[in-house]
């Protein structure tokens, strides 16, 4: 076998099939688009979700609820979770570029600590927020807190 003995598969290609080339090419003059109308002719594009005419489904489905455009979203994580994870990474200090680091979160994401359940271990954090349960628990197992902006 040599490179420039290769080919594909018998069956694996197919020609090309041109249309619009004269009545030899056995698709006669309108070149298999059907008579007349925007989808006959060059440069025909349909609108974005038409639907032939038929009430489109953006239109169909009632519009509920509001998306509020300033909301800011946490990736939380509960005190037992951060024991957890004391255990298996070894971390002393819980900070964004070290969850970064073992691909626990994304780059830009904010980190929010919640106080389900217990922590067992000192532990530094510099995250963006805290609930009131999760302060209370890290001061009171000797761990200190500070708000990463």
């Amino acid at each position: 076998m040599k490179l420039h003995t290769l080919r594909p598969a018998q069956g694996a290609t197919h020609k090309e099939k041109r249309l619009g080339r004269g009545e030899a090419s056995g698709k006669g003059g309108t070149a298999t688009k059907g008579n007349k109308g925007g989808q006959s002719r060059a440069g025909y594009s349909s609108k974005m979700a038409f639907e032939g005419g038929q009430m489109p489904i953006q239109r169909r489905v009632p519009k509920r609820g509001f998306k509020n455009p300033h909301r800011v979203e946490y990736k939380v994580l509960n005190l037992g979770q951060i024991d957890h994870l004391v255990e298996k990474y070894g971390f002393t200090e819980i900070t964004p570029e070290n969850l970064y680091i073992n691909g626990l979160i994304g780059q830009t994401d904010l980190i929010k600590i919640l106080g389900t359940g217990e922590l067992k271990s000192k532990v530094t954090f510099r995250v963006n927020a805290f609930s009131a349960k999760a302060k209370e628990a890290i001061e009171a197992a000797g761990g200190s807190i500070e708000i990463a902006q």
